[in-house]
């Protein structure tokens, strides 16, 4: 009997066979790899079938299972499951991802080194000293009226001091790009009239920010506003159209006596410009580029580059795709009809984590989320150390218990739903 036969399995095991499905005349070649025991993925009995590379033979397959009373796997279920399995923590689960995610072999080596235990290990070892600490405070607090001492203030101090500044030294490098105090900025560039501030208005889900018109140089300073990207928060700004005052044969200026302005404008947008952390660098998909748009081109960017091509719901003026060979990343977008809105979010987002994680050496999404947690920690840790030169030792171990929650959060011993939910929502159909 099969069923008995699966049952009475104790340890991984191969079962070499076929599997009969309706619509194929003959019987398929299937290997089924079991692990009956705690030592799966997600530490629960789990079974995968290795068929050949085939989808209409995979969606057969997927299609009899269900039907035999199995369901598709939600978004990161299988890593969700691992997760509050403590087969890994939130940093592991993140760095999950973050493999699944990466384009280049730097992220993709800081992915793999993540899910190793490259964060969650000297972070481990650290909880694990502070909760010893608050044992022997705790200890020594129980036992006050007796002549005990389980732990000395010096010791108290020195343990102190060097947990704050391992979380000090780990909360400044993610700040090199994933800052509490300063958003990641991505900065709208380009000739007057392109559409920047159409696009800067339908990205942040607001008509009404940016002046929008048909004359050309309606946007003359800078405008900023807050674009989340998921669960990262980045500055989106606006500029002034660079270069000369007029485009085509459009006015930008109504007389002379604007140049100044236009020069100042444009000084402005050039220092936007240089501060960028993403440059969307707009051409107008209804005209033709101008020299200075193609030196633009040529030019390598101060800071990772998206070209965005605007108005592409109008009637193309010529065909971009040769002119933009050399470019990493464009996008075609309309701000009237949406073409392109969601996939320039996701390349965005996908810039900023990539150069945030070669940045700080973690996967960007674990960067933008523990940034708050660590600043809590370190704040409490060096209080802890300050109470604990003076005494009082109830206080000592009330920080220390903050601190420890906050270091919680990071790896995820604590968490809340909605927490989960913003991380394992973006995995793919299943893992």
């Amino acid at each position: 009997d099969t069923a008995a036969a699966l049952a009475a399995l104790r340890r991984a095991t191969v079962l070499v066979g076929t599997i009969r499905l309706a619509g194929f005349c003959q019987p398929l070649p299937c290997d089924a790899y079991i692990w009956p025991t705690a030592r799966s993925y997600t530490r629960e009995s789990l079974a995968e079938l290795h068929l050949p590379g085939s989808p209409p033979l995979a969606a057969a397959v997927v299609e009899a299972v269900c039907a035999a009373g199995a369901r598709v796997a939600r978004p990161g279920e299988f890593t969700m499951r691992a997760f509050l399995a403590g087969r890994l923590d939130l940093t592991q689960a993140e760095a999950v991802l973050g493999v699944i995610d990466a384009t280049e072999r730097s992220a993709l080596n800081v992915a793999l080194t993540q899910l190793a235990g490259g964060l969650s290990g000297p972070l481990r070892a650290l909880r694990d000293d502070l909760v010893e600490l608050l044992a022997l405070l705790e200890a020594g607090l129980d036992f006050a009226e007796e002549d005990i001492e389980f732990v000395s203030r010096d010791e108290v101090c020195r343990r102190l001091e060097h947990a704050a500044r391992a979380v000090a030294e780990l909360q400044r490098g993610l700040r090199q790009r994933w800052r509490s105090d300063a958003l990641v900025r991505v900065v709208l560039h380009g000739r007057p009239n392109v559409g920047k501030s159409s696009l800067f208005n339908a990205l942040i889900g607001d008509v009404d920010v940016a002046i929008t018109s048909e004359e050309a140089g309606t946007t003359r300073d800078y405008l900023t506003a807050t674009l989340r990207l998921d669960d990262i928060a980045c500055q989106i700004v606006d500029t002034a159209g660079r270069g000369e005052t007029t485009v085509g044969e459009t006015e930008v200026a109504g007389g002379a006596g604007d140049d100044a302005i236009n020069r100042a404008a444009d000084a402005k947008s050039a220092a936007q410009a240089g501060t960028a952390d993403v440059e969307l660098f707009c051409l107008d998909a209804s005209r033709h580029p101008d020299a200075w748009e193609r030196e633009q081109l040529r030019a390598a960017p101060a800071s990772p580059r998206v070209v965005v091509l605007t108005k592409c719901d109008l009637s193309p003026a010529s065909d971009y795709t040769e002119l933009l060979a050399g470019t990493d990343t464009w996008v075609a977008t309309s701000s009237t009809s949406g073409l392109g809105l969601d996939r320039l979010r996701a390349e965005v987002r996908r810039r900023v984590v990539v150069d945030a994680t070669e940045a700080a050496g973690v996967v960007g999404s674990t960067a933008a989320r523990c940034g708050e947690s660590l600043r809590l920690a370190c704040e409490s840790l060096e209080r802890a150390a300050a109470l604990a030169a003076e005494g009082g030792e109830e206080l000592v171990a009330a920080e220390i218990r903050a601190g420890l929650d906050a270091l919680g959060e990071v790896v995820g011993a604590v968490y809340t739903d909605d927490v989960l939910e913003r991380i394992f929502s973006r995995f793919c159909i299943g893992k």
